[in-house]
């Protein structure tokens, strides 16, 4: 399933014009999803029709697929019902994400609306919840996951159970969503915004570690930041995220021969048959049999998360790179880089004939 990047709009605490400009930039960078709120409207339908209806269609024309939050109340003081989606319709909306669920058979009929429009389900709840809706016998297609974010410090979900409620939606081939947070973004749905993350374990990251983590789990196949404004570089950064390999931000060290920075640049697949105490990218020494390269090293110490490549007194394994798993000492190996720390956490999802690339860190 193609892998997408989104930002997330908060009408009621934000003014039209920048969430234009937001937008705008977002679309010429390559971001295809929307996630709106409409959990703390206050005006009545017309007004909030007027003004969501404009944000939508604006988004639209620059490429974004716009999913609305409700929760029931919004349905009471709109005075539109569940059984009845043509309001959202009329905002053009894809699709509509349920913040609070029903009994299953709701849903299922939900699913064969005649405007078409995507039913989104909370993913946050490690309950049968999609099972049954599936009992029912719902379009399938018209239905996607999304998990919530967690605008409260130390309330966001436990990876092992962020996991465990993924797994449910995926089981079911369906599109996954979850949301990231950026540094200073101060909108969300509340008066609380201590960040907008899914994982509490992402609250205080960069950025673009976030989004790499929940890619390499391979059971999101949407990233949105969930506050709002991220800055122009972090929209930019995030961007940039090679959403298919996981691609490791790296320190330099040392001065490095040409070789070496030919080497770390290359594609890299862990082998098939795997060792616990390092990741070994054996292919390159292949390439690179006849390339010279002494021993730089002094102190030949590495530890979890080191970059290093054989040198010439490593035989047969010249010019392999390896990335260090278990601290250990070996001179044949010249140590060209580290891990970023905040991207260690990353080496985990290298599994075998896994693809992984290095970046600089600038």
């Amino acid at each position: 399933m193609k892998r997408e990047i989104g930002i997330s709009i908060y009408p009621d605490a934000s003014n039209n014009e920048e969430d234009r400009i937001y937008i705008e930039k977002a679309a010429k960078l390559g971001y295809t999803r929307m996630f709106i709120s409409m959990l703390e409207v206050s005006e009545g339908k017309e007004t909030v029709k007027r003004k969501f209806k404009e944000l939508i269609s604006y988004s639209r024309d620059k490429g974004f697929e716009v999913i609305l939050d409700v929760a029931p109340n919004i349905f009471d003081d709109l005075g539109i019902s569940y059984d009845d989606l043509s309001f959202f319709a009329e905002l053009e909306a894809h699709g509509v994400r349920l913040d609070v669920g029903f009994d299953g058979f709701k849903e299922s009929l939900m699913t064969f609306n005649e405007h078409d429009l995507i039913i989104e389900l909370n993913m946050s709840n490690n309950v049968a919840y999609l099972d049954n809706i599936f009992t029912y016998k719902p379009n399938a297609s018209a239905i996607y996951g999304c998990h919530n974010f967690y605008p409260q410090k130390n309330t966001g979900l436990p990876f092992d159970f962020f996991v465990e409620c993924s797994q449910r939606f995926k089981s079911k081939g369906l599109k996954t969503a979850a949301f990231v947070t950026c540094s200073n973004g101060n909108q969300g749905p509340w008066d609380i915004n201590d960040g907008l993350p899914t994982l509490e374990e992402h609250r205080n990251m960069p950025l673009t570690s976030q989004v790499k983590h929940l890619f390499a789990t391979d059971l999101i196949d949407v990233v949105i930041i969930g506050n709002g404004y991220a800055t122009d570089k972090e929209l930019e950064e995030m961007a940039q995220v090679n959403r298919n390999q996981v691609e490791f931000l790296y320190d330099s060290i040392g001065e490095h021969s040409e070789l070496e920075k030919n080497i770390i640049e290359e594609q890299h697949y862990r082998r098939g048959d795997i060792t616990s105490q390092v990741i070994r990218s054996t292919q390159v020494r292949v390439k690179y049999q006849n390339n010279d390269n002494p021993s730089n090293q002094k102190e030949a110490r590495f530890e979890v998360g080191d970059i290093v490549i054989g040198n010439n007194d490593f035989g047969k394994y010249k010019n392999e790179l390896q990335v260090v798993l278990e601290p250990h000492e070996d001179s044949r190996k010249n140590l060209v880089g580290k891990i970023s720390k905040d991207e260690i956490m990353l080496l985990k999802y290298i599994h075998p004939w896994s693809k992984f690339k290095f970046k600089q860190n600038q």
